[in-house]
């Protein structure tokens, strides 16, 4: 038998491809890049949970390179499919809202960009339920909200359910074009605000205006809830359980996430460079912008979570949300 050549296979160690697994699901199959960044955060956590790695194999998930890693989790890639867009144009305020034309200076925490999500299955008619994304530019710090429809008084609810949920002090808010965003009752509010946030929105059929927040409706919810329908009132409660509790502070302490640093042209084509993927709890830490007091409550915080405990939670609940779902679907499927 021909003997082989070439260097001496390094990873593959069952027990690295078994951690490196779990982790990469727990952590809801991040990329390549922003696992690497999150091994460290979780390698200790899973030492708790599944028991010592050989030093070897720590060392060698510490030290693999990003696309090392994608290259050993191949064969777990998964697929998924798009769903529909629900925003519908709202033009009553449009002269009222200025369009955000410049970037805004994100040097501080605080100025956010909002979007919905509709869990409509394959159809907008009717009643179901839509999710509320708020993302802050500067950390990527994200919170999610559910509520029933998307009028302007349940959406005026989720957003100060938010914003009590945030670290740090609103200083702006920038939105699309929807009906749920350009009404009397925001502007009122964010006119009437102790704080006085700019209220701006984008251009029309823009979607890059909203970048930041776009790319976490896949991320933070649709990841999360899929793309079927919720009819059902009551899944509203279940669902804000769930974003203000365990999904919250498992995405926000422990996911990484990457961070434009600059975008050249080089002759036909744009070159994006980013910054070392980071937490949003470690962007809010290193933040002079946030008091000291709520950076030193959330490291107290921090120290108390397990990233493996915060899913198997989740799990539990994305059970009875899903149960419920499987019955509303039943239910209407007899009908």
């Amino acid at each position: 038998m021909p003997r082989r050549v070439g260097r001496k296979p390094r990873y593959d160690h069952p027990q690295l491809l078994e951690a490196l697994r779990r982790i990469w699901l727990a952590s809801d199959q991040l990329c390549g890049k922003r696992l690497k960044a999150a091994l460290p955060l979780w390698l200790p956590h899973y030492v708790a949970e599944h028991g010592a790695l050989p030093e070897a194999v720590s060392a060698c998930l510490l030290t693999a390179s990003a696309s090392t890693l994608d290259r050993l989790l191949k064969a777990s890639r998964v697929a998924h499919p798009k769903g529909l867009c629900g925003t519908k144009p709202g033009t009553l305020l449009k002269k009222q809202i200025p369009i955000r034309c410049e970037h805004w200076d994100v040097s501080i925490p605080g100025f956010v960009e909002a979007d919905t999500v509709a869990h409509c299955g394959s159809s907008l008619a009717g009643d179901f339920v839509w999710s509320l994304t708020m993302t802050d530019i500067l950390t990527g710090w994200t919170e999610c909200r559910a509520t029933w429809n998307k009028g302007a008084h349940g959406v005026m609810t989720q957003i100060k359910a938010i914003e009590t949920a945030l670290p740090f002090p609103l200083k702006g808010f920038d939105c699309d074009n929807g009906s749920e965003f350009l009404n009397h009752h925001l502007v009122s509010y964010f006119s009437g605000h102790p704080e006085r946030p700019s209220f701006t929105r984008s251009r029309p059929y823009r979607k890059n205006d909203n970048a930041h927040v776009e790319q976490k409706n896949w991320s933070q919810v649709r990841h999360l809830f899929g793309y079927d329908r919720f009819d059902n009132p009551r899944l509203v409660d279940l669902m804000n359980d769930l974003y203000a509790n365990e999904w919250s502070l498992l995405q926000n302490h422990f996911c990484p996430t990457l961070k434009l640093k600059e975008k050249s042209r080089e002759g036909s084509r744009y070159v994006k460079r980013y910054h070392p993927p980071e937490t949003p709890y470690q962007r809010v830490m290193a933040s002079a912008g946030v008091p000291k007091t709520i950076r030193q409550n959330l490291e107290n915080q921090h120290r108390t979570l397990n990233p493996f405990d915060l899913k198997r939670r989740i799990e539990v609940k994305l059970k009875r949300i899903f149960s419920m779902v499987s019955v509303t679907s039943n239910v209407r499927q007899r009908i």
